[in-house]
């Protein structure tokens, strides 16, 4: 175990050098740069008054008439030091704006994770148990229902009845009183009260497709002839199917588990726009737009980043539960 753990460790620099390369070149590809996106908006505003100079000043302060090796170089040693420089739309530290959204982006995924795996794994086991019952029927159209539904449509859905129906409002994370408030007991307590309806919306596609990946999974296994064989043996059923069939059912589920919280990322963005949550996805997609390099590429690497070790503990998880994958 411990060679096969120092070898996807050992796996994972260069991949993260990799990945910074590839999310650099994707925030380069559009033409021009936050500048002259700028400038092309103050003339379409009029505002041809605008002072050339100072535009020369801030591509020169931000770096931007290096070429691009010297950029990617000078990014990279300085995200490496938790610099992730000057947001060119904000002009505040990146570090300043990510902070907090960072913190509400891995609080809301660890909640939406757990929630889907608590209900992912038991229903998916019971629907293969129960193959062709009414529960098996009710949970397959569930989910397919769950995965063909947009989550942002989930949203307008949920937000426009619980305000029509009830007075509800359910946008944001927090009561306005709590919103720029310190955290404390309080605000944590009021945070719980409002983050179980985001949690559902996001969770709801991935929960119905890991269902049916459990299902699947132990459909196949439970068809298999050592099953039958530990049957005859007098094995009891629930200790034949915990032991044996579920056990390596779920290995799929582990060996994909670390690309959940990207996943519930990517997915959560139409999602955390809709509803205004204060996490990752927002600022980004504004990042992108204005094309705020310093912005969208340290969020980009962020979110490369927890995929990168998200998987490396995907794999170690799925060593530990398989002997065959620590031997290969």
């Amino acid at each position: 175990m411990l060679r096969f753990a120092v070898r996807r460790i050992a796996l994972l620099f260069p991949m993260l050098f990799i990945a910074s390369v590839i999310t650099f070149a994707i925030i380069q590809a559009p033409p021009g740069d936050f500048l002259d996106d700028y400038i092309a908006e103050l003339m379409e505003q009029g505002e041809a008054g605008f002072n050339r100079a100072d535009v020369d000043y801030l591509r020169e302060q931000y770096g931007l008439n290096d070429p691009l090796p010297i950029q990617y170089g000078k990014w990279f040693l300085n995200v490496l030091q938790w610099d992730l420089g000057l947001s060119l739309e904000w002009n505040k530290p990146v570090t300043e704006l990510l902070n907090q959204r960072l913190l509400m982006t891995v609080i809301l995924g660890l909640f939406t994770i757990t929630f889907t795996w608590t209900m992912a794994i038991p229903i998916g086991i019971l629907s293969a148990v129960k193959q062709y019952s009414w529960w098996d029927y009710i949970w397959t159209f569930i989910s397919y229902l769950g995965v063909a539904t947009p989550n942002f449509m989930i949203a307008l859905v949920v937000i426009w009845m619980a305000f029509s129906y009830f007075g509800a409002n359910l946008v944001g994370l927090f009561s306005s009183e709590y919103i720029d408030a310190p955290w404390s007991i309080a605000k944590v307590i009021d945070m719980l009260k409002h983050i179980w309806v985001p949690m559902l919306i996001v969770g709801t596609s991935g929960t119905a497709r890991l269902t049916r990946i459990v299902r699947a999974n132990l459909l196949d296994e439970l068809s298999k002839p050592y099953v039958e064989t530990a049957r005859a043996k007098g094995v009891s059923e629930l200790k034949l199917l915990l032991k044996y069939p579920t056990r390596i059912a779920l290995n799929p589920f582990v060996s994909t588990a670390g690309w959940e919280l990207s996943e519930l990322f990517s997915g959560s963005l139409i999602v955390a726009t809709v509803m205004g949550l204060p996490t990752m996805g927002p600022l980004l997609l504004r990042a992108l737009i204005s094309q705020d390099m310093y912005m969208a590429g340290s969020m980009l690497l962020i979110l490369t980043y927890l995929t990168l070790v998200g998987t490396l503990i995907s794999d170690l998880a799925l060593g530990l539960m398989d002997p065959r994958i620590r031997q290969q």
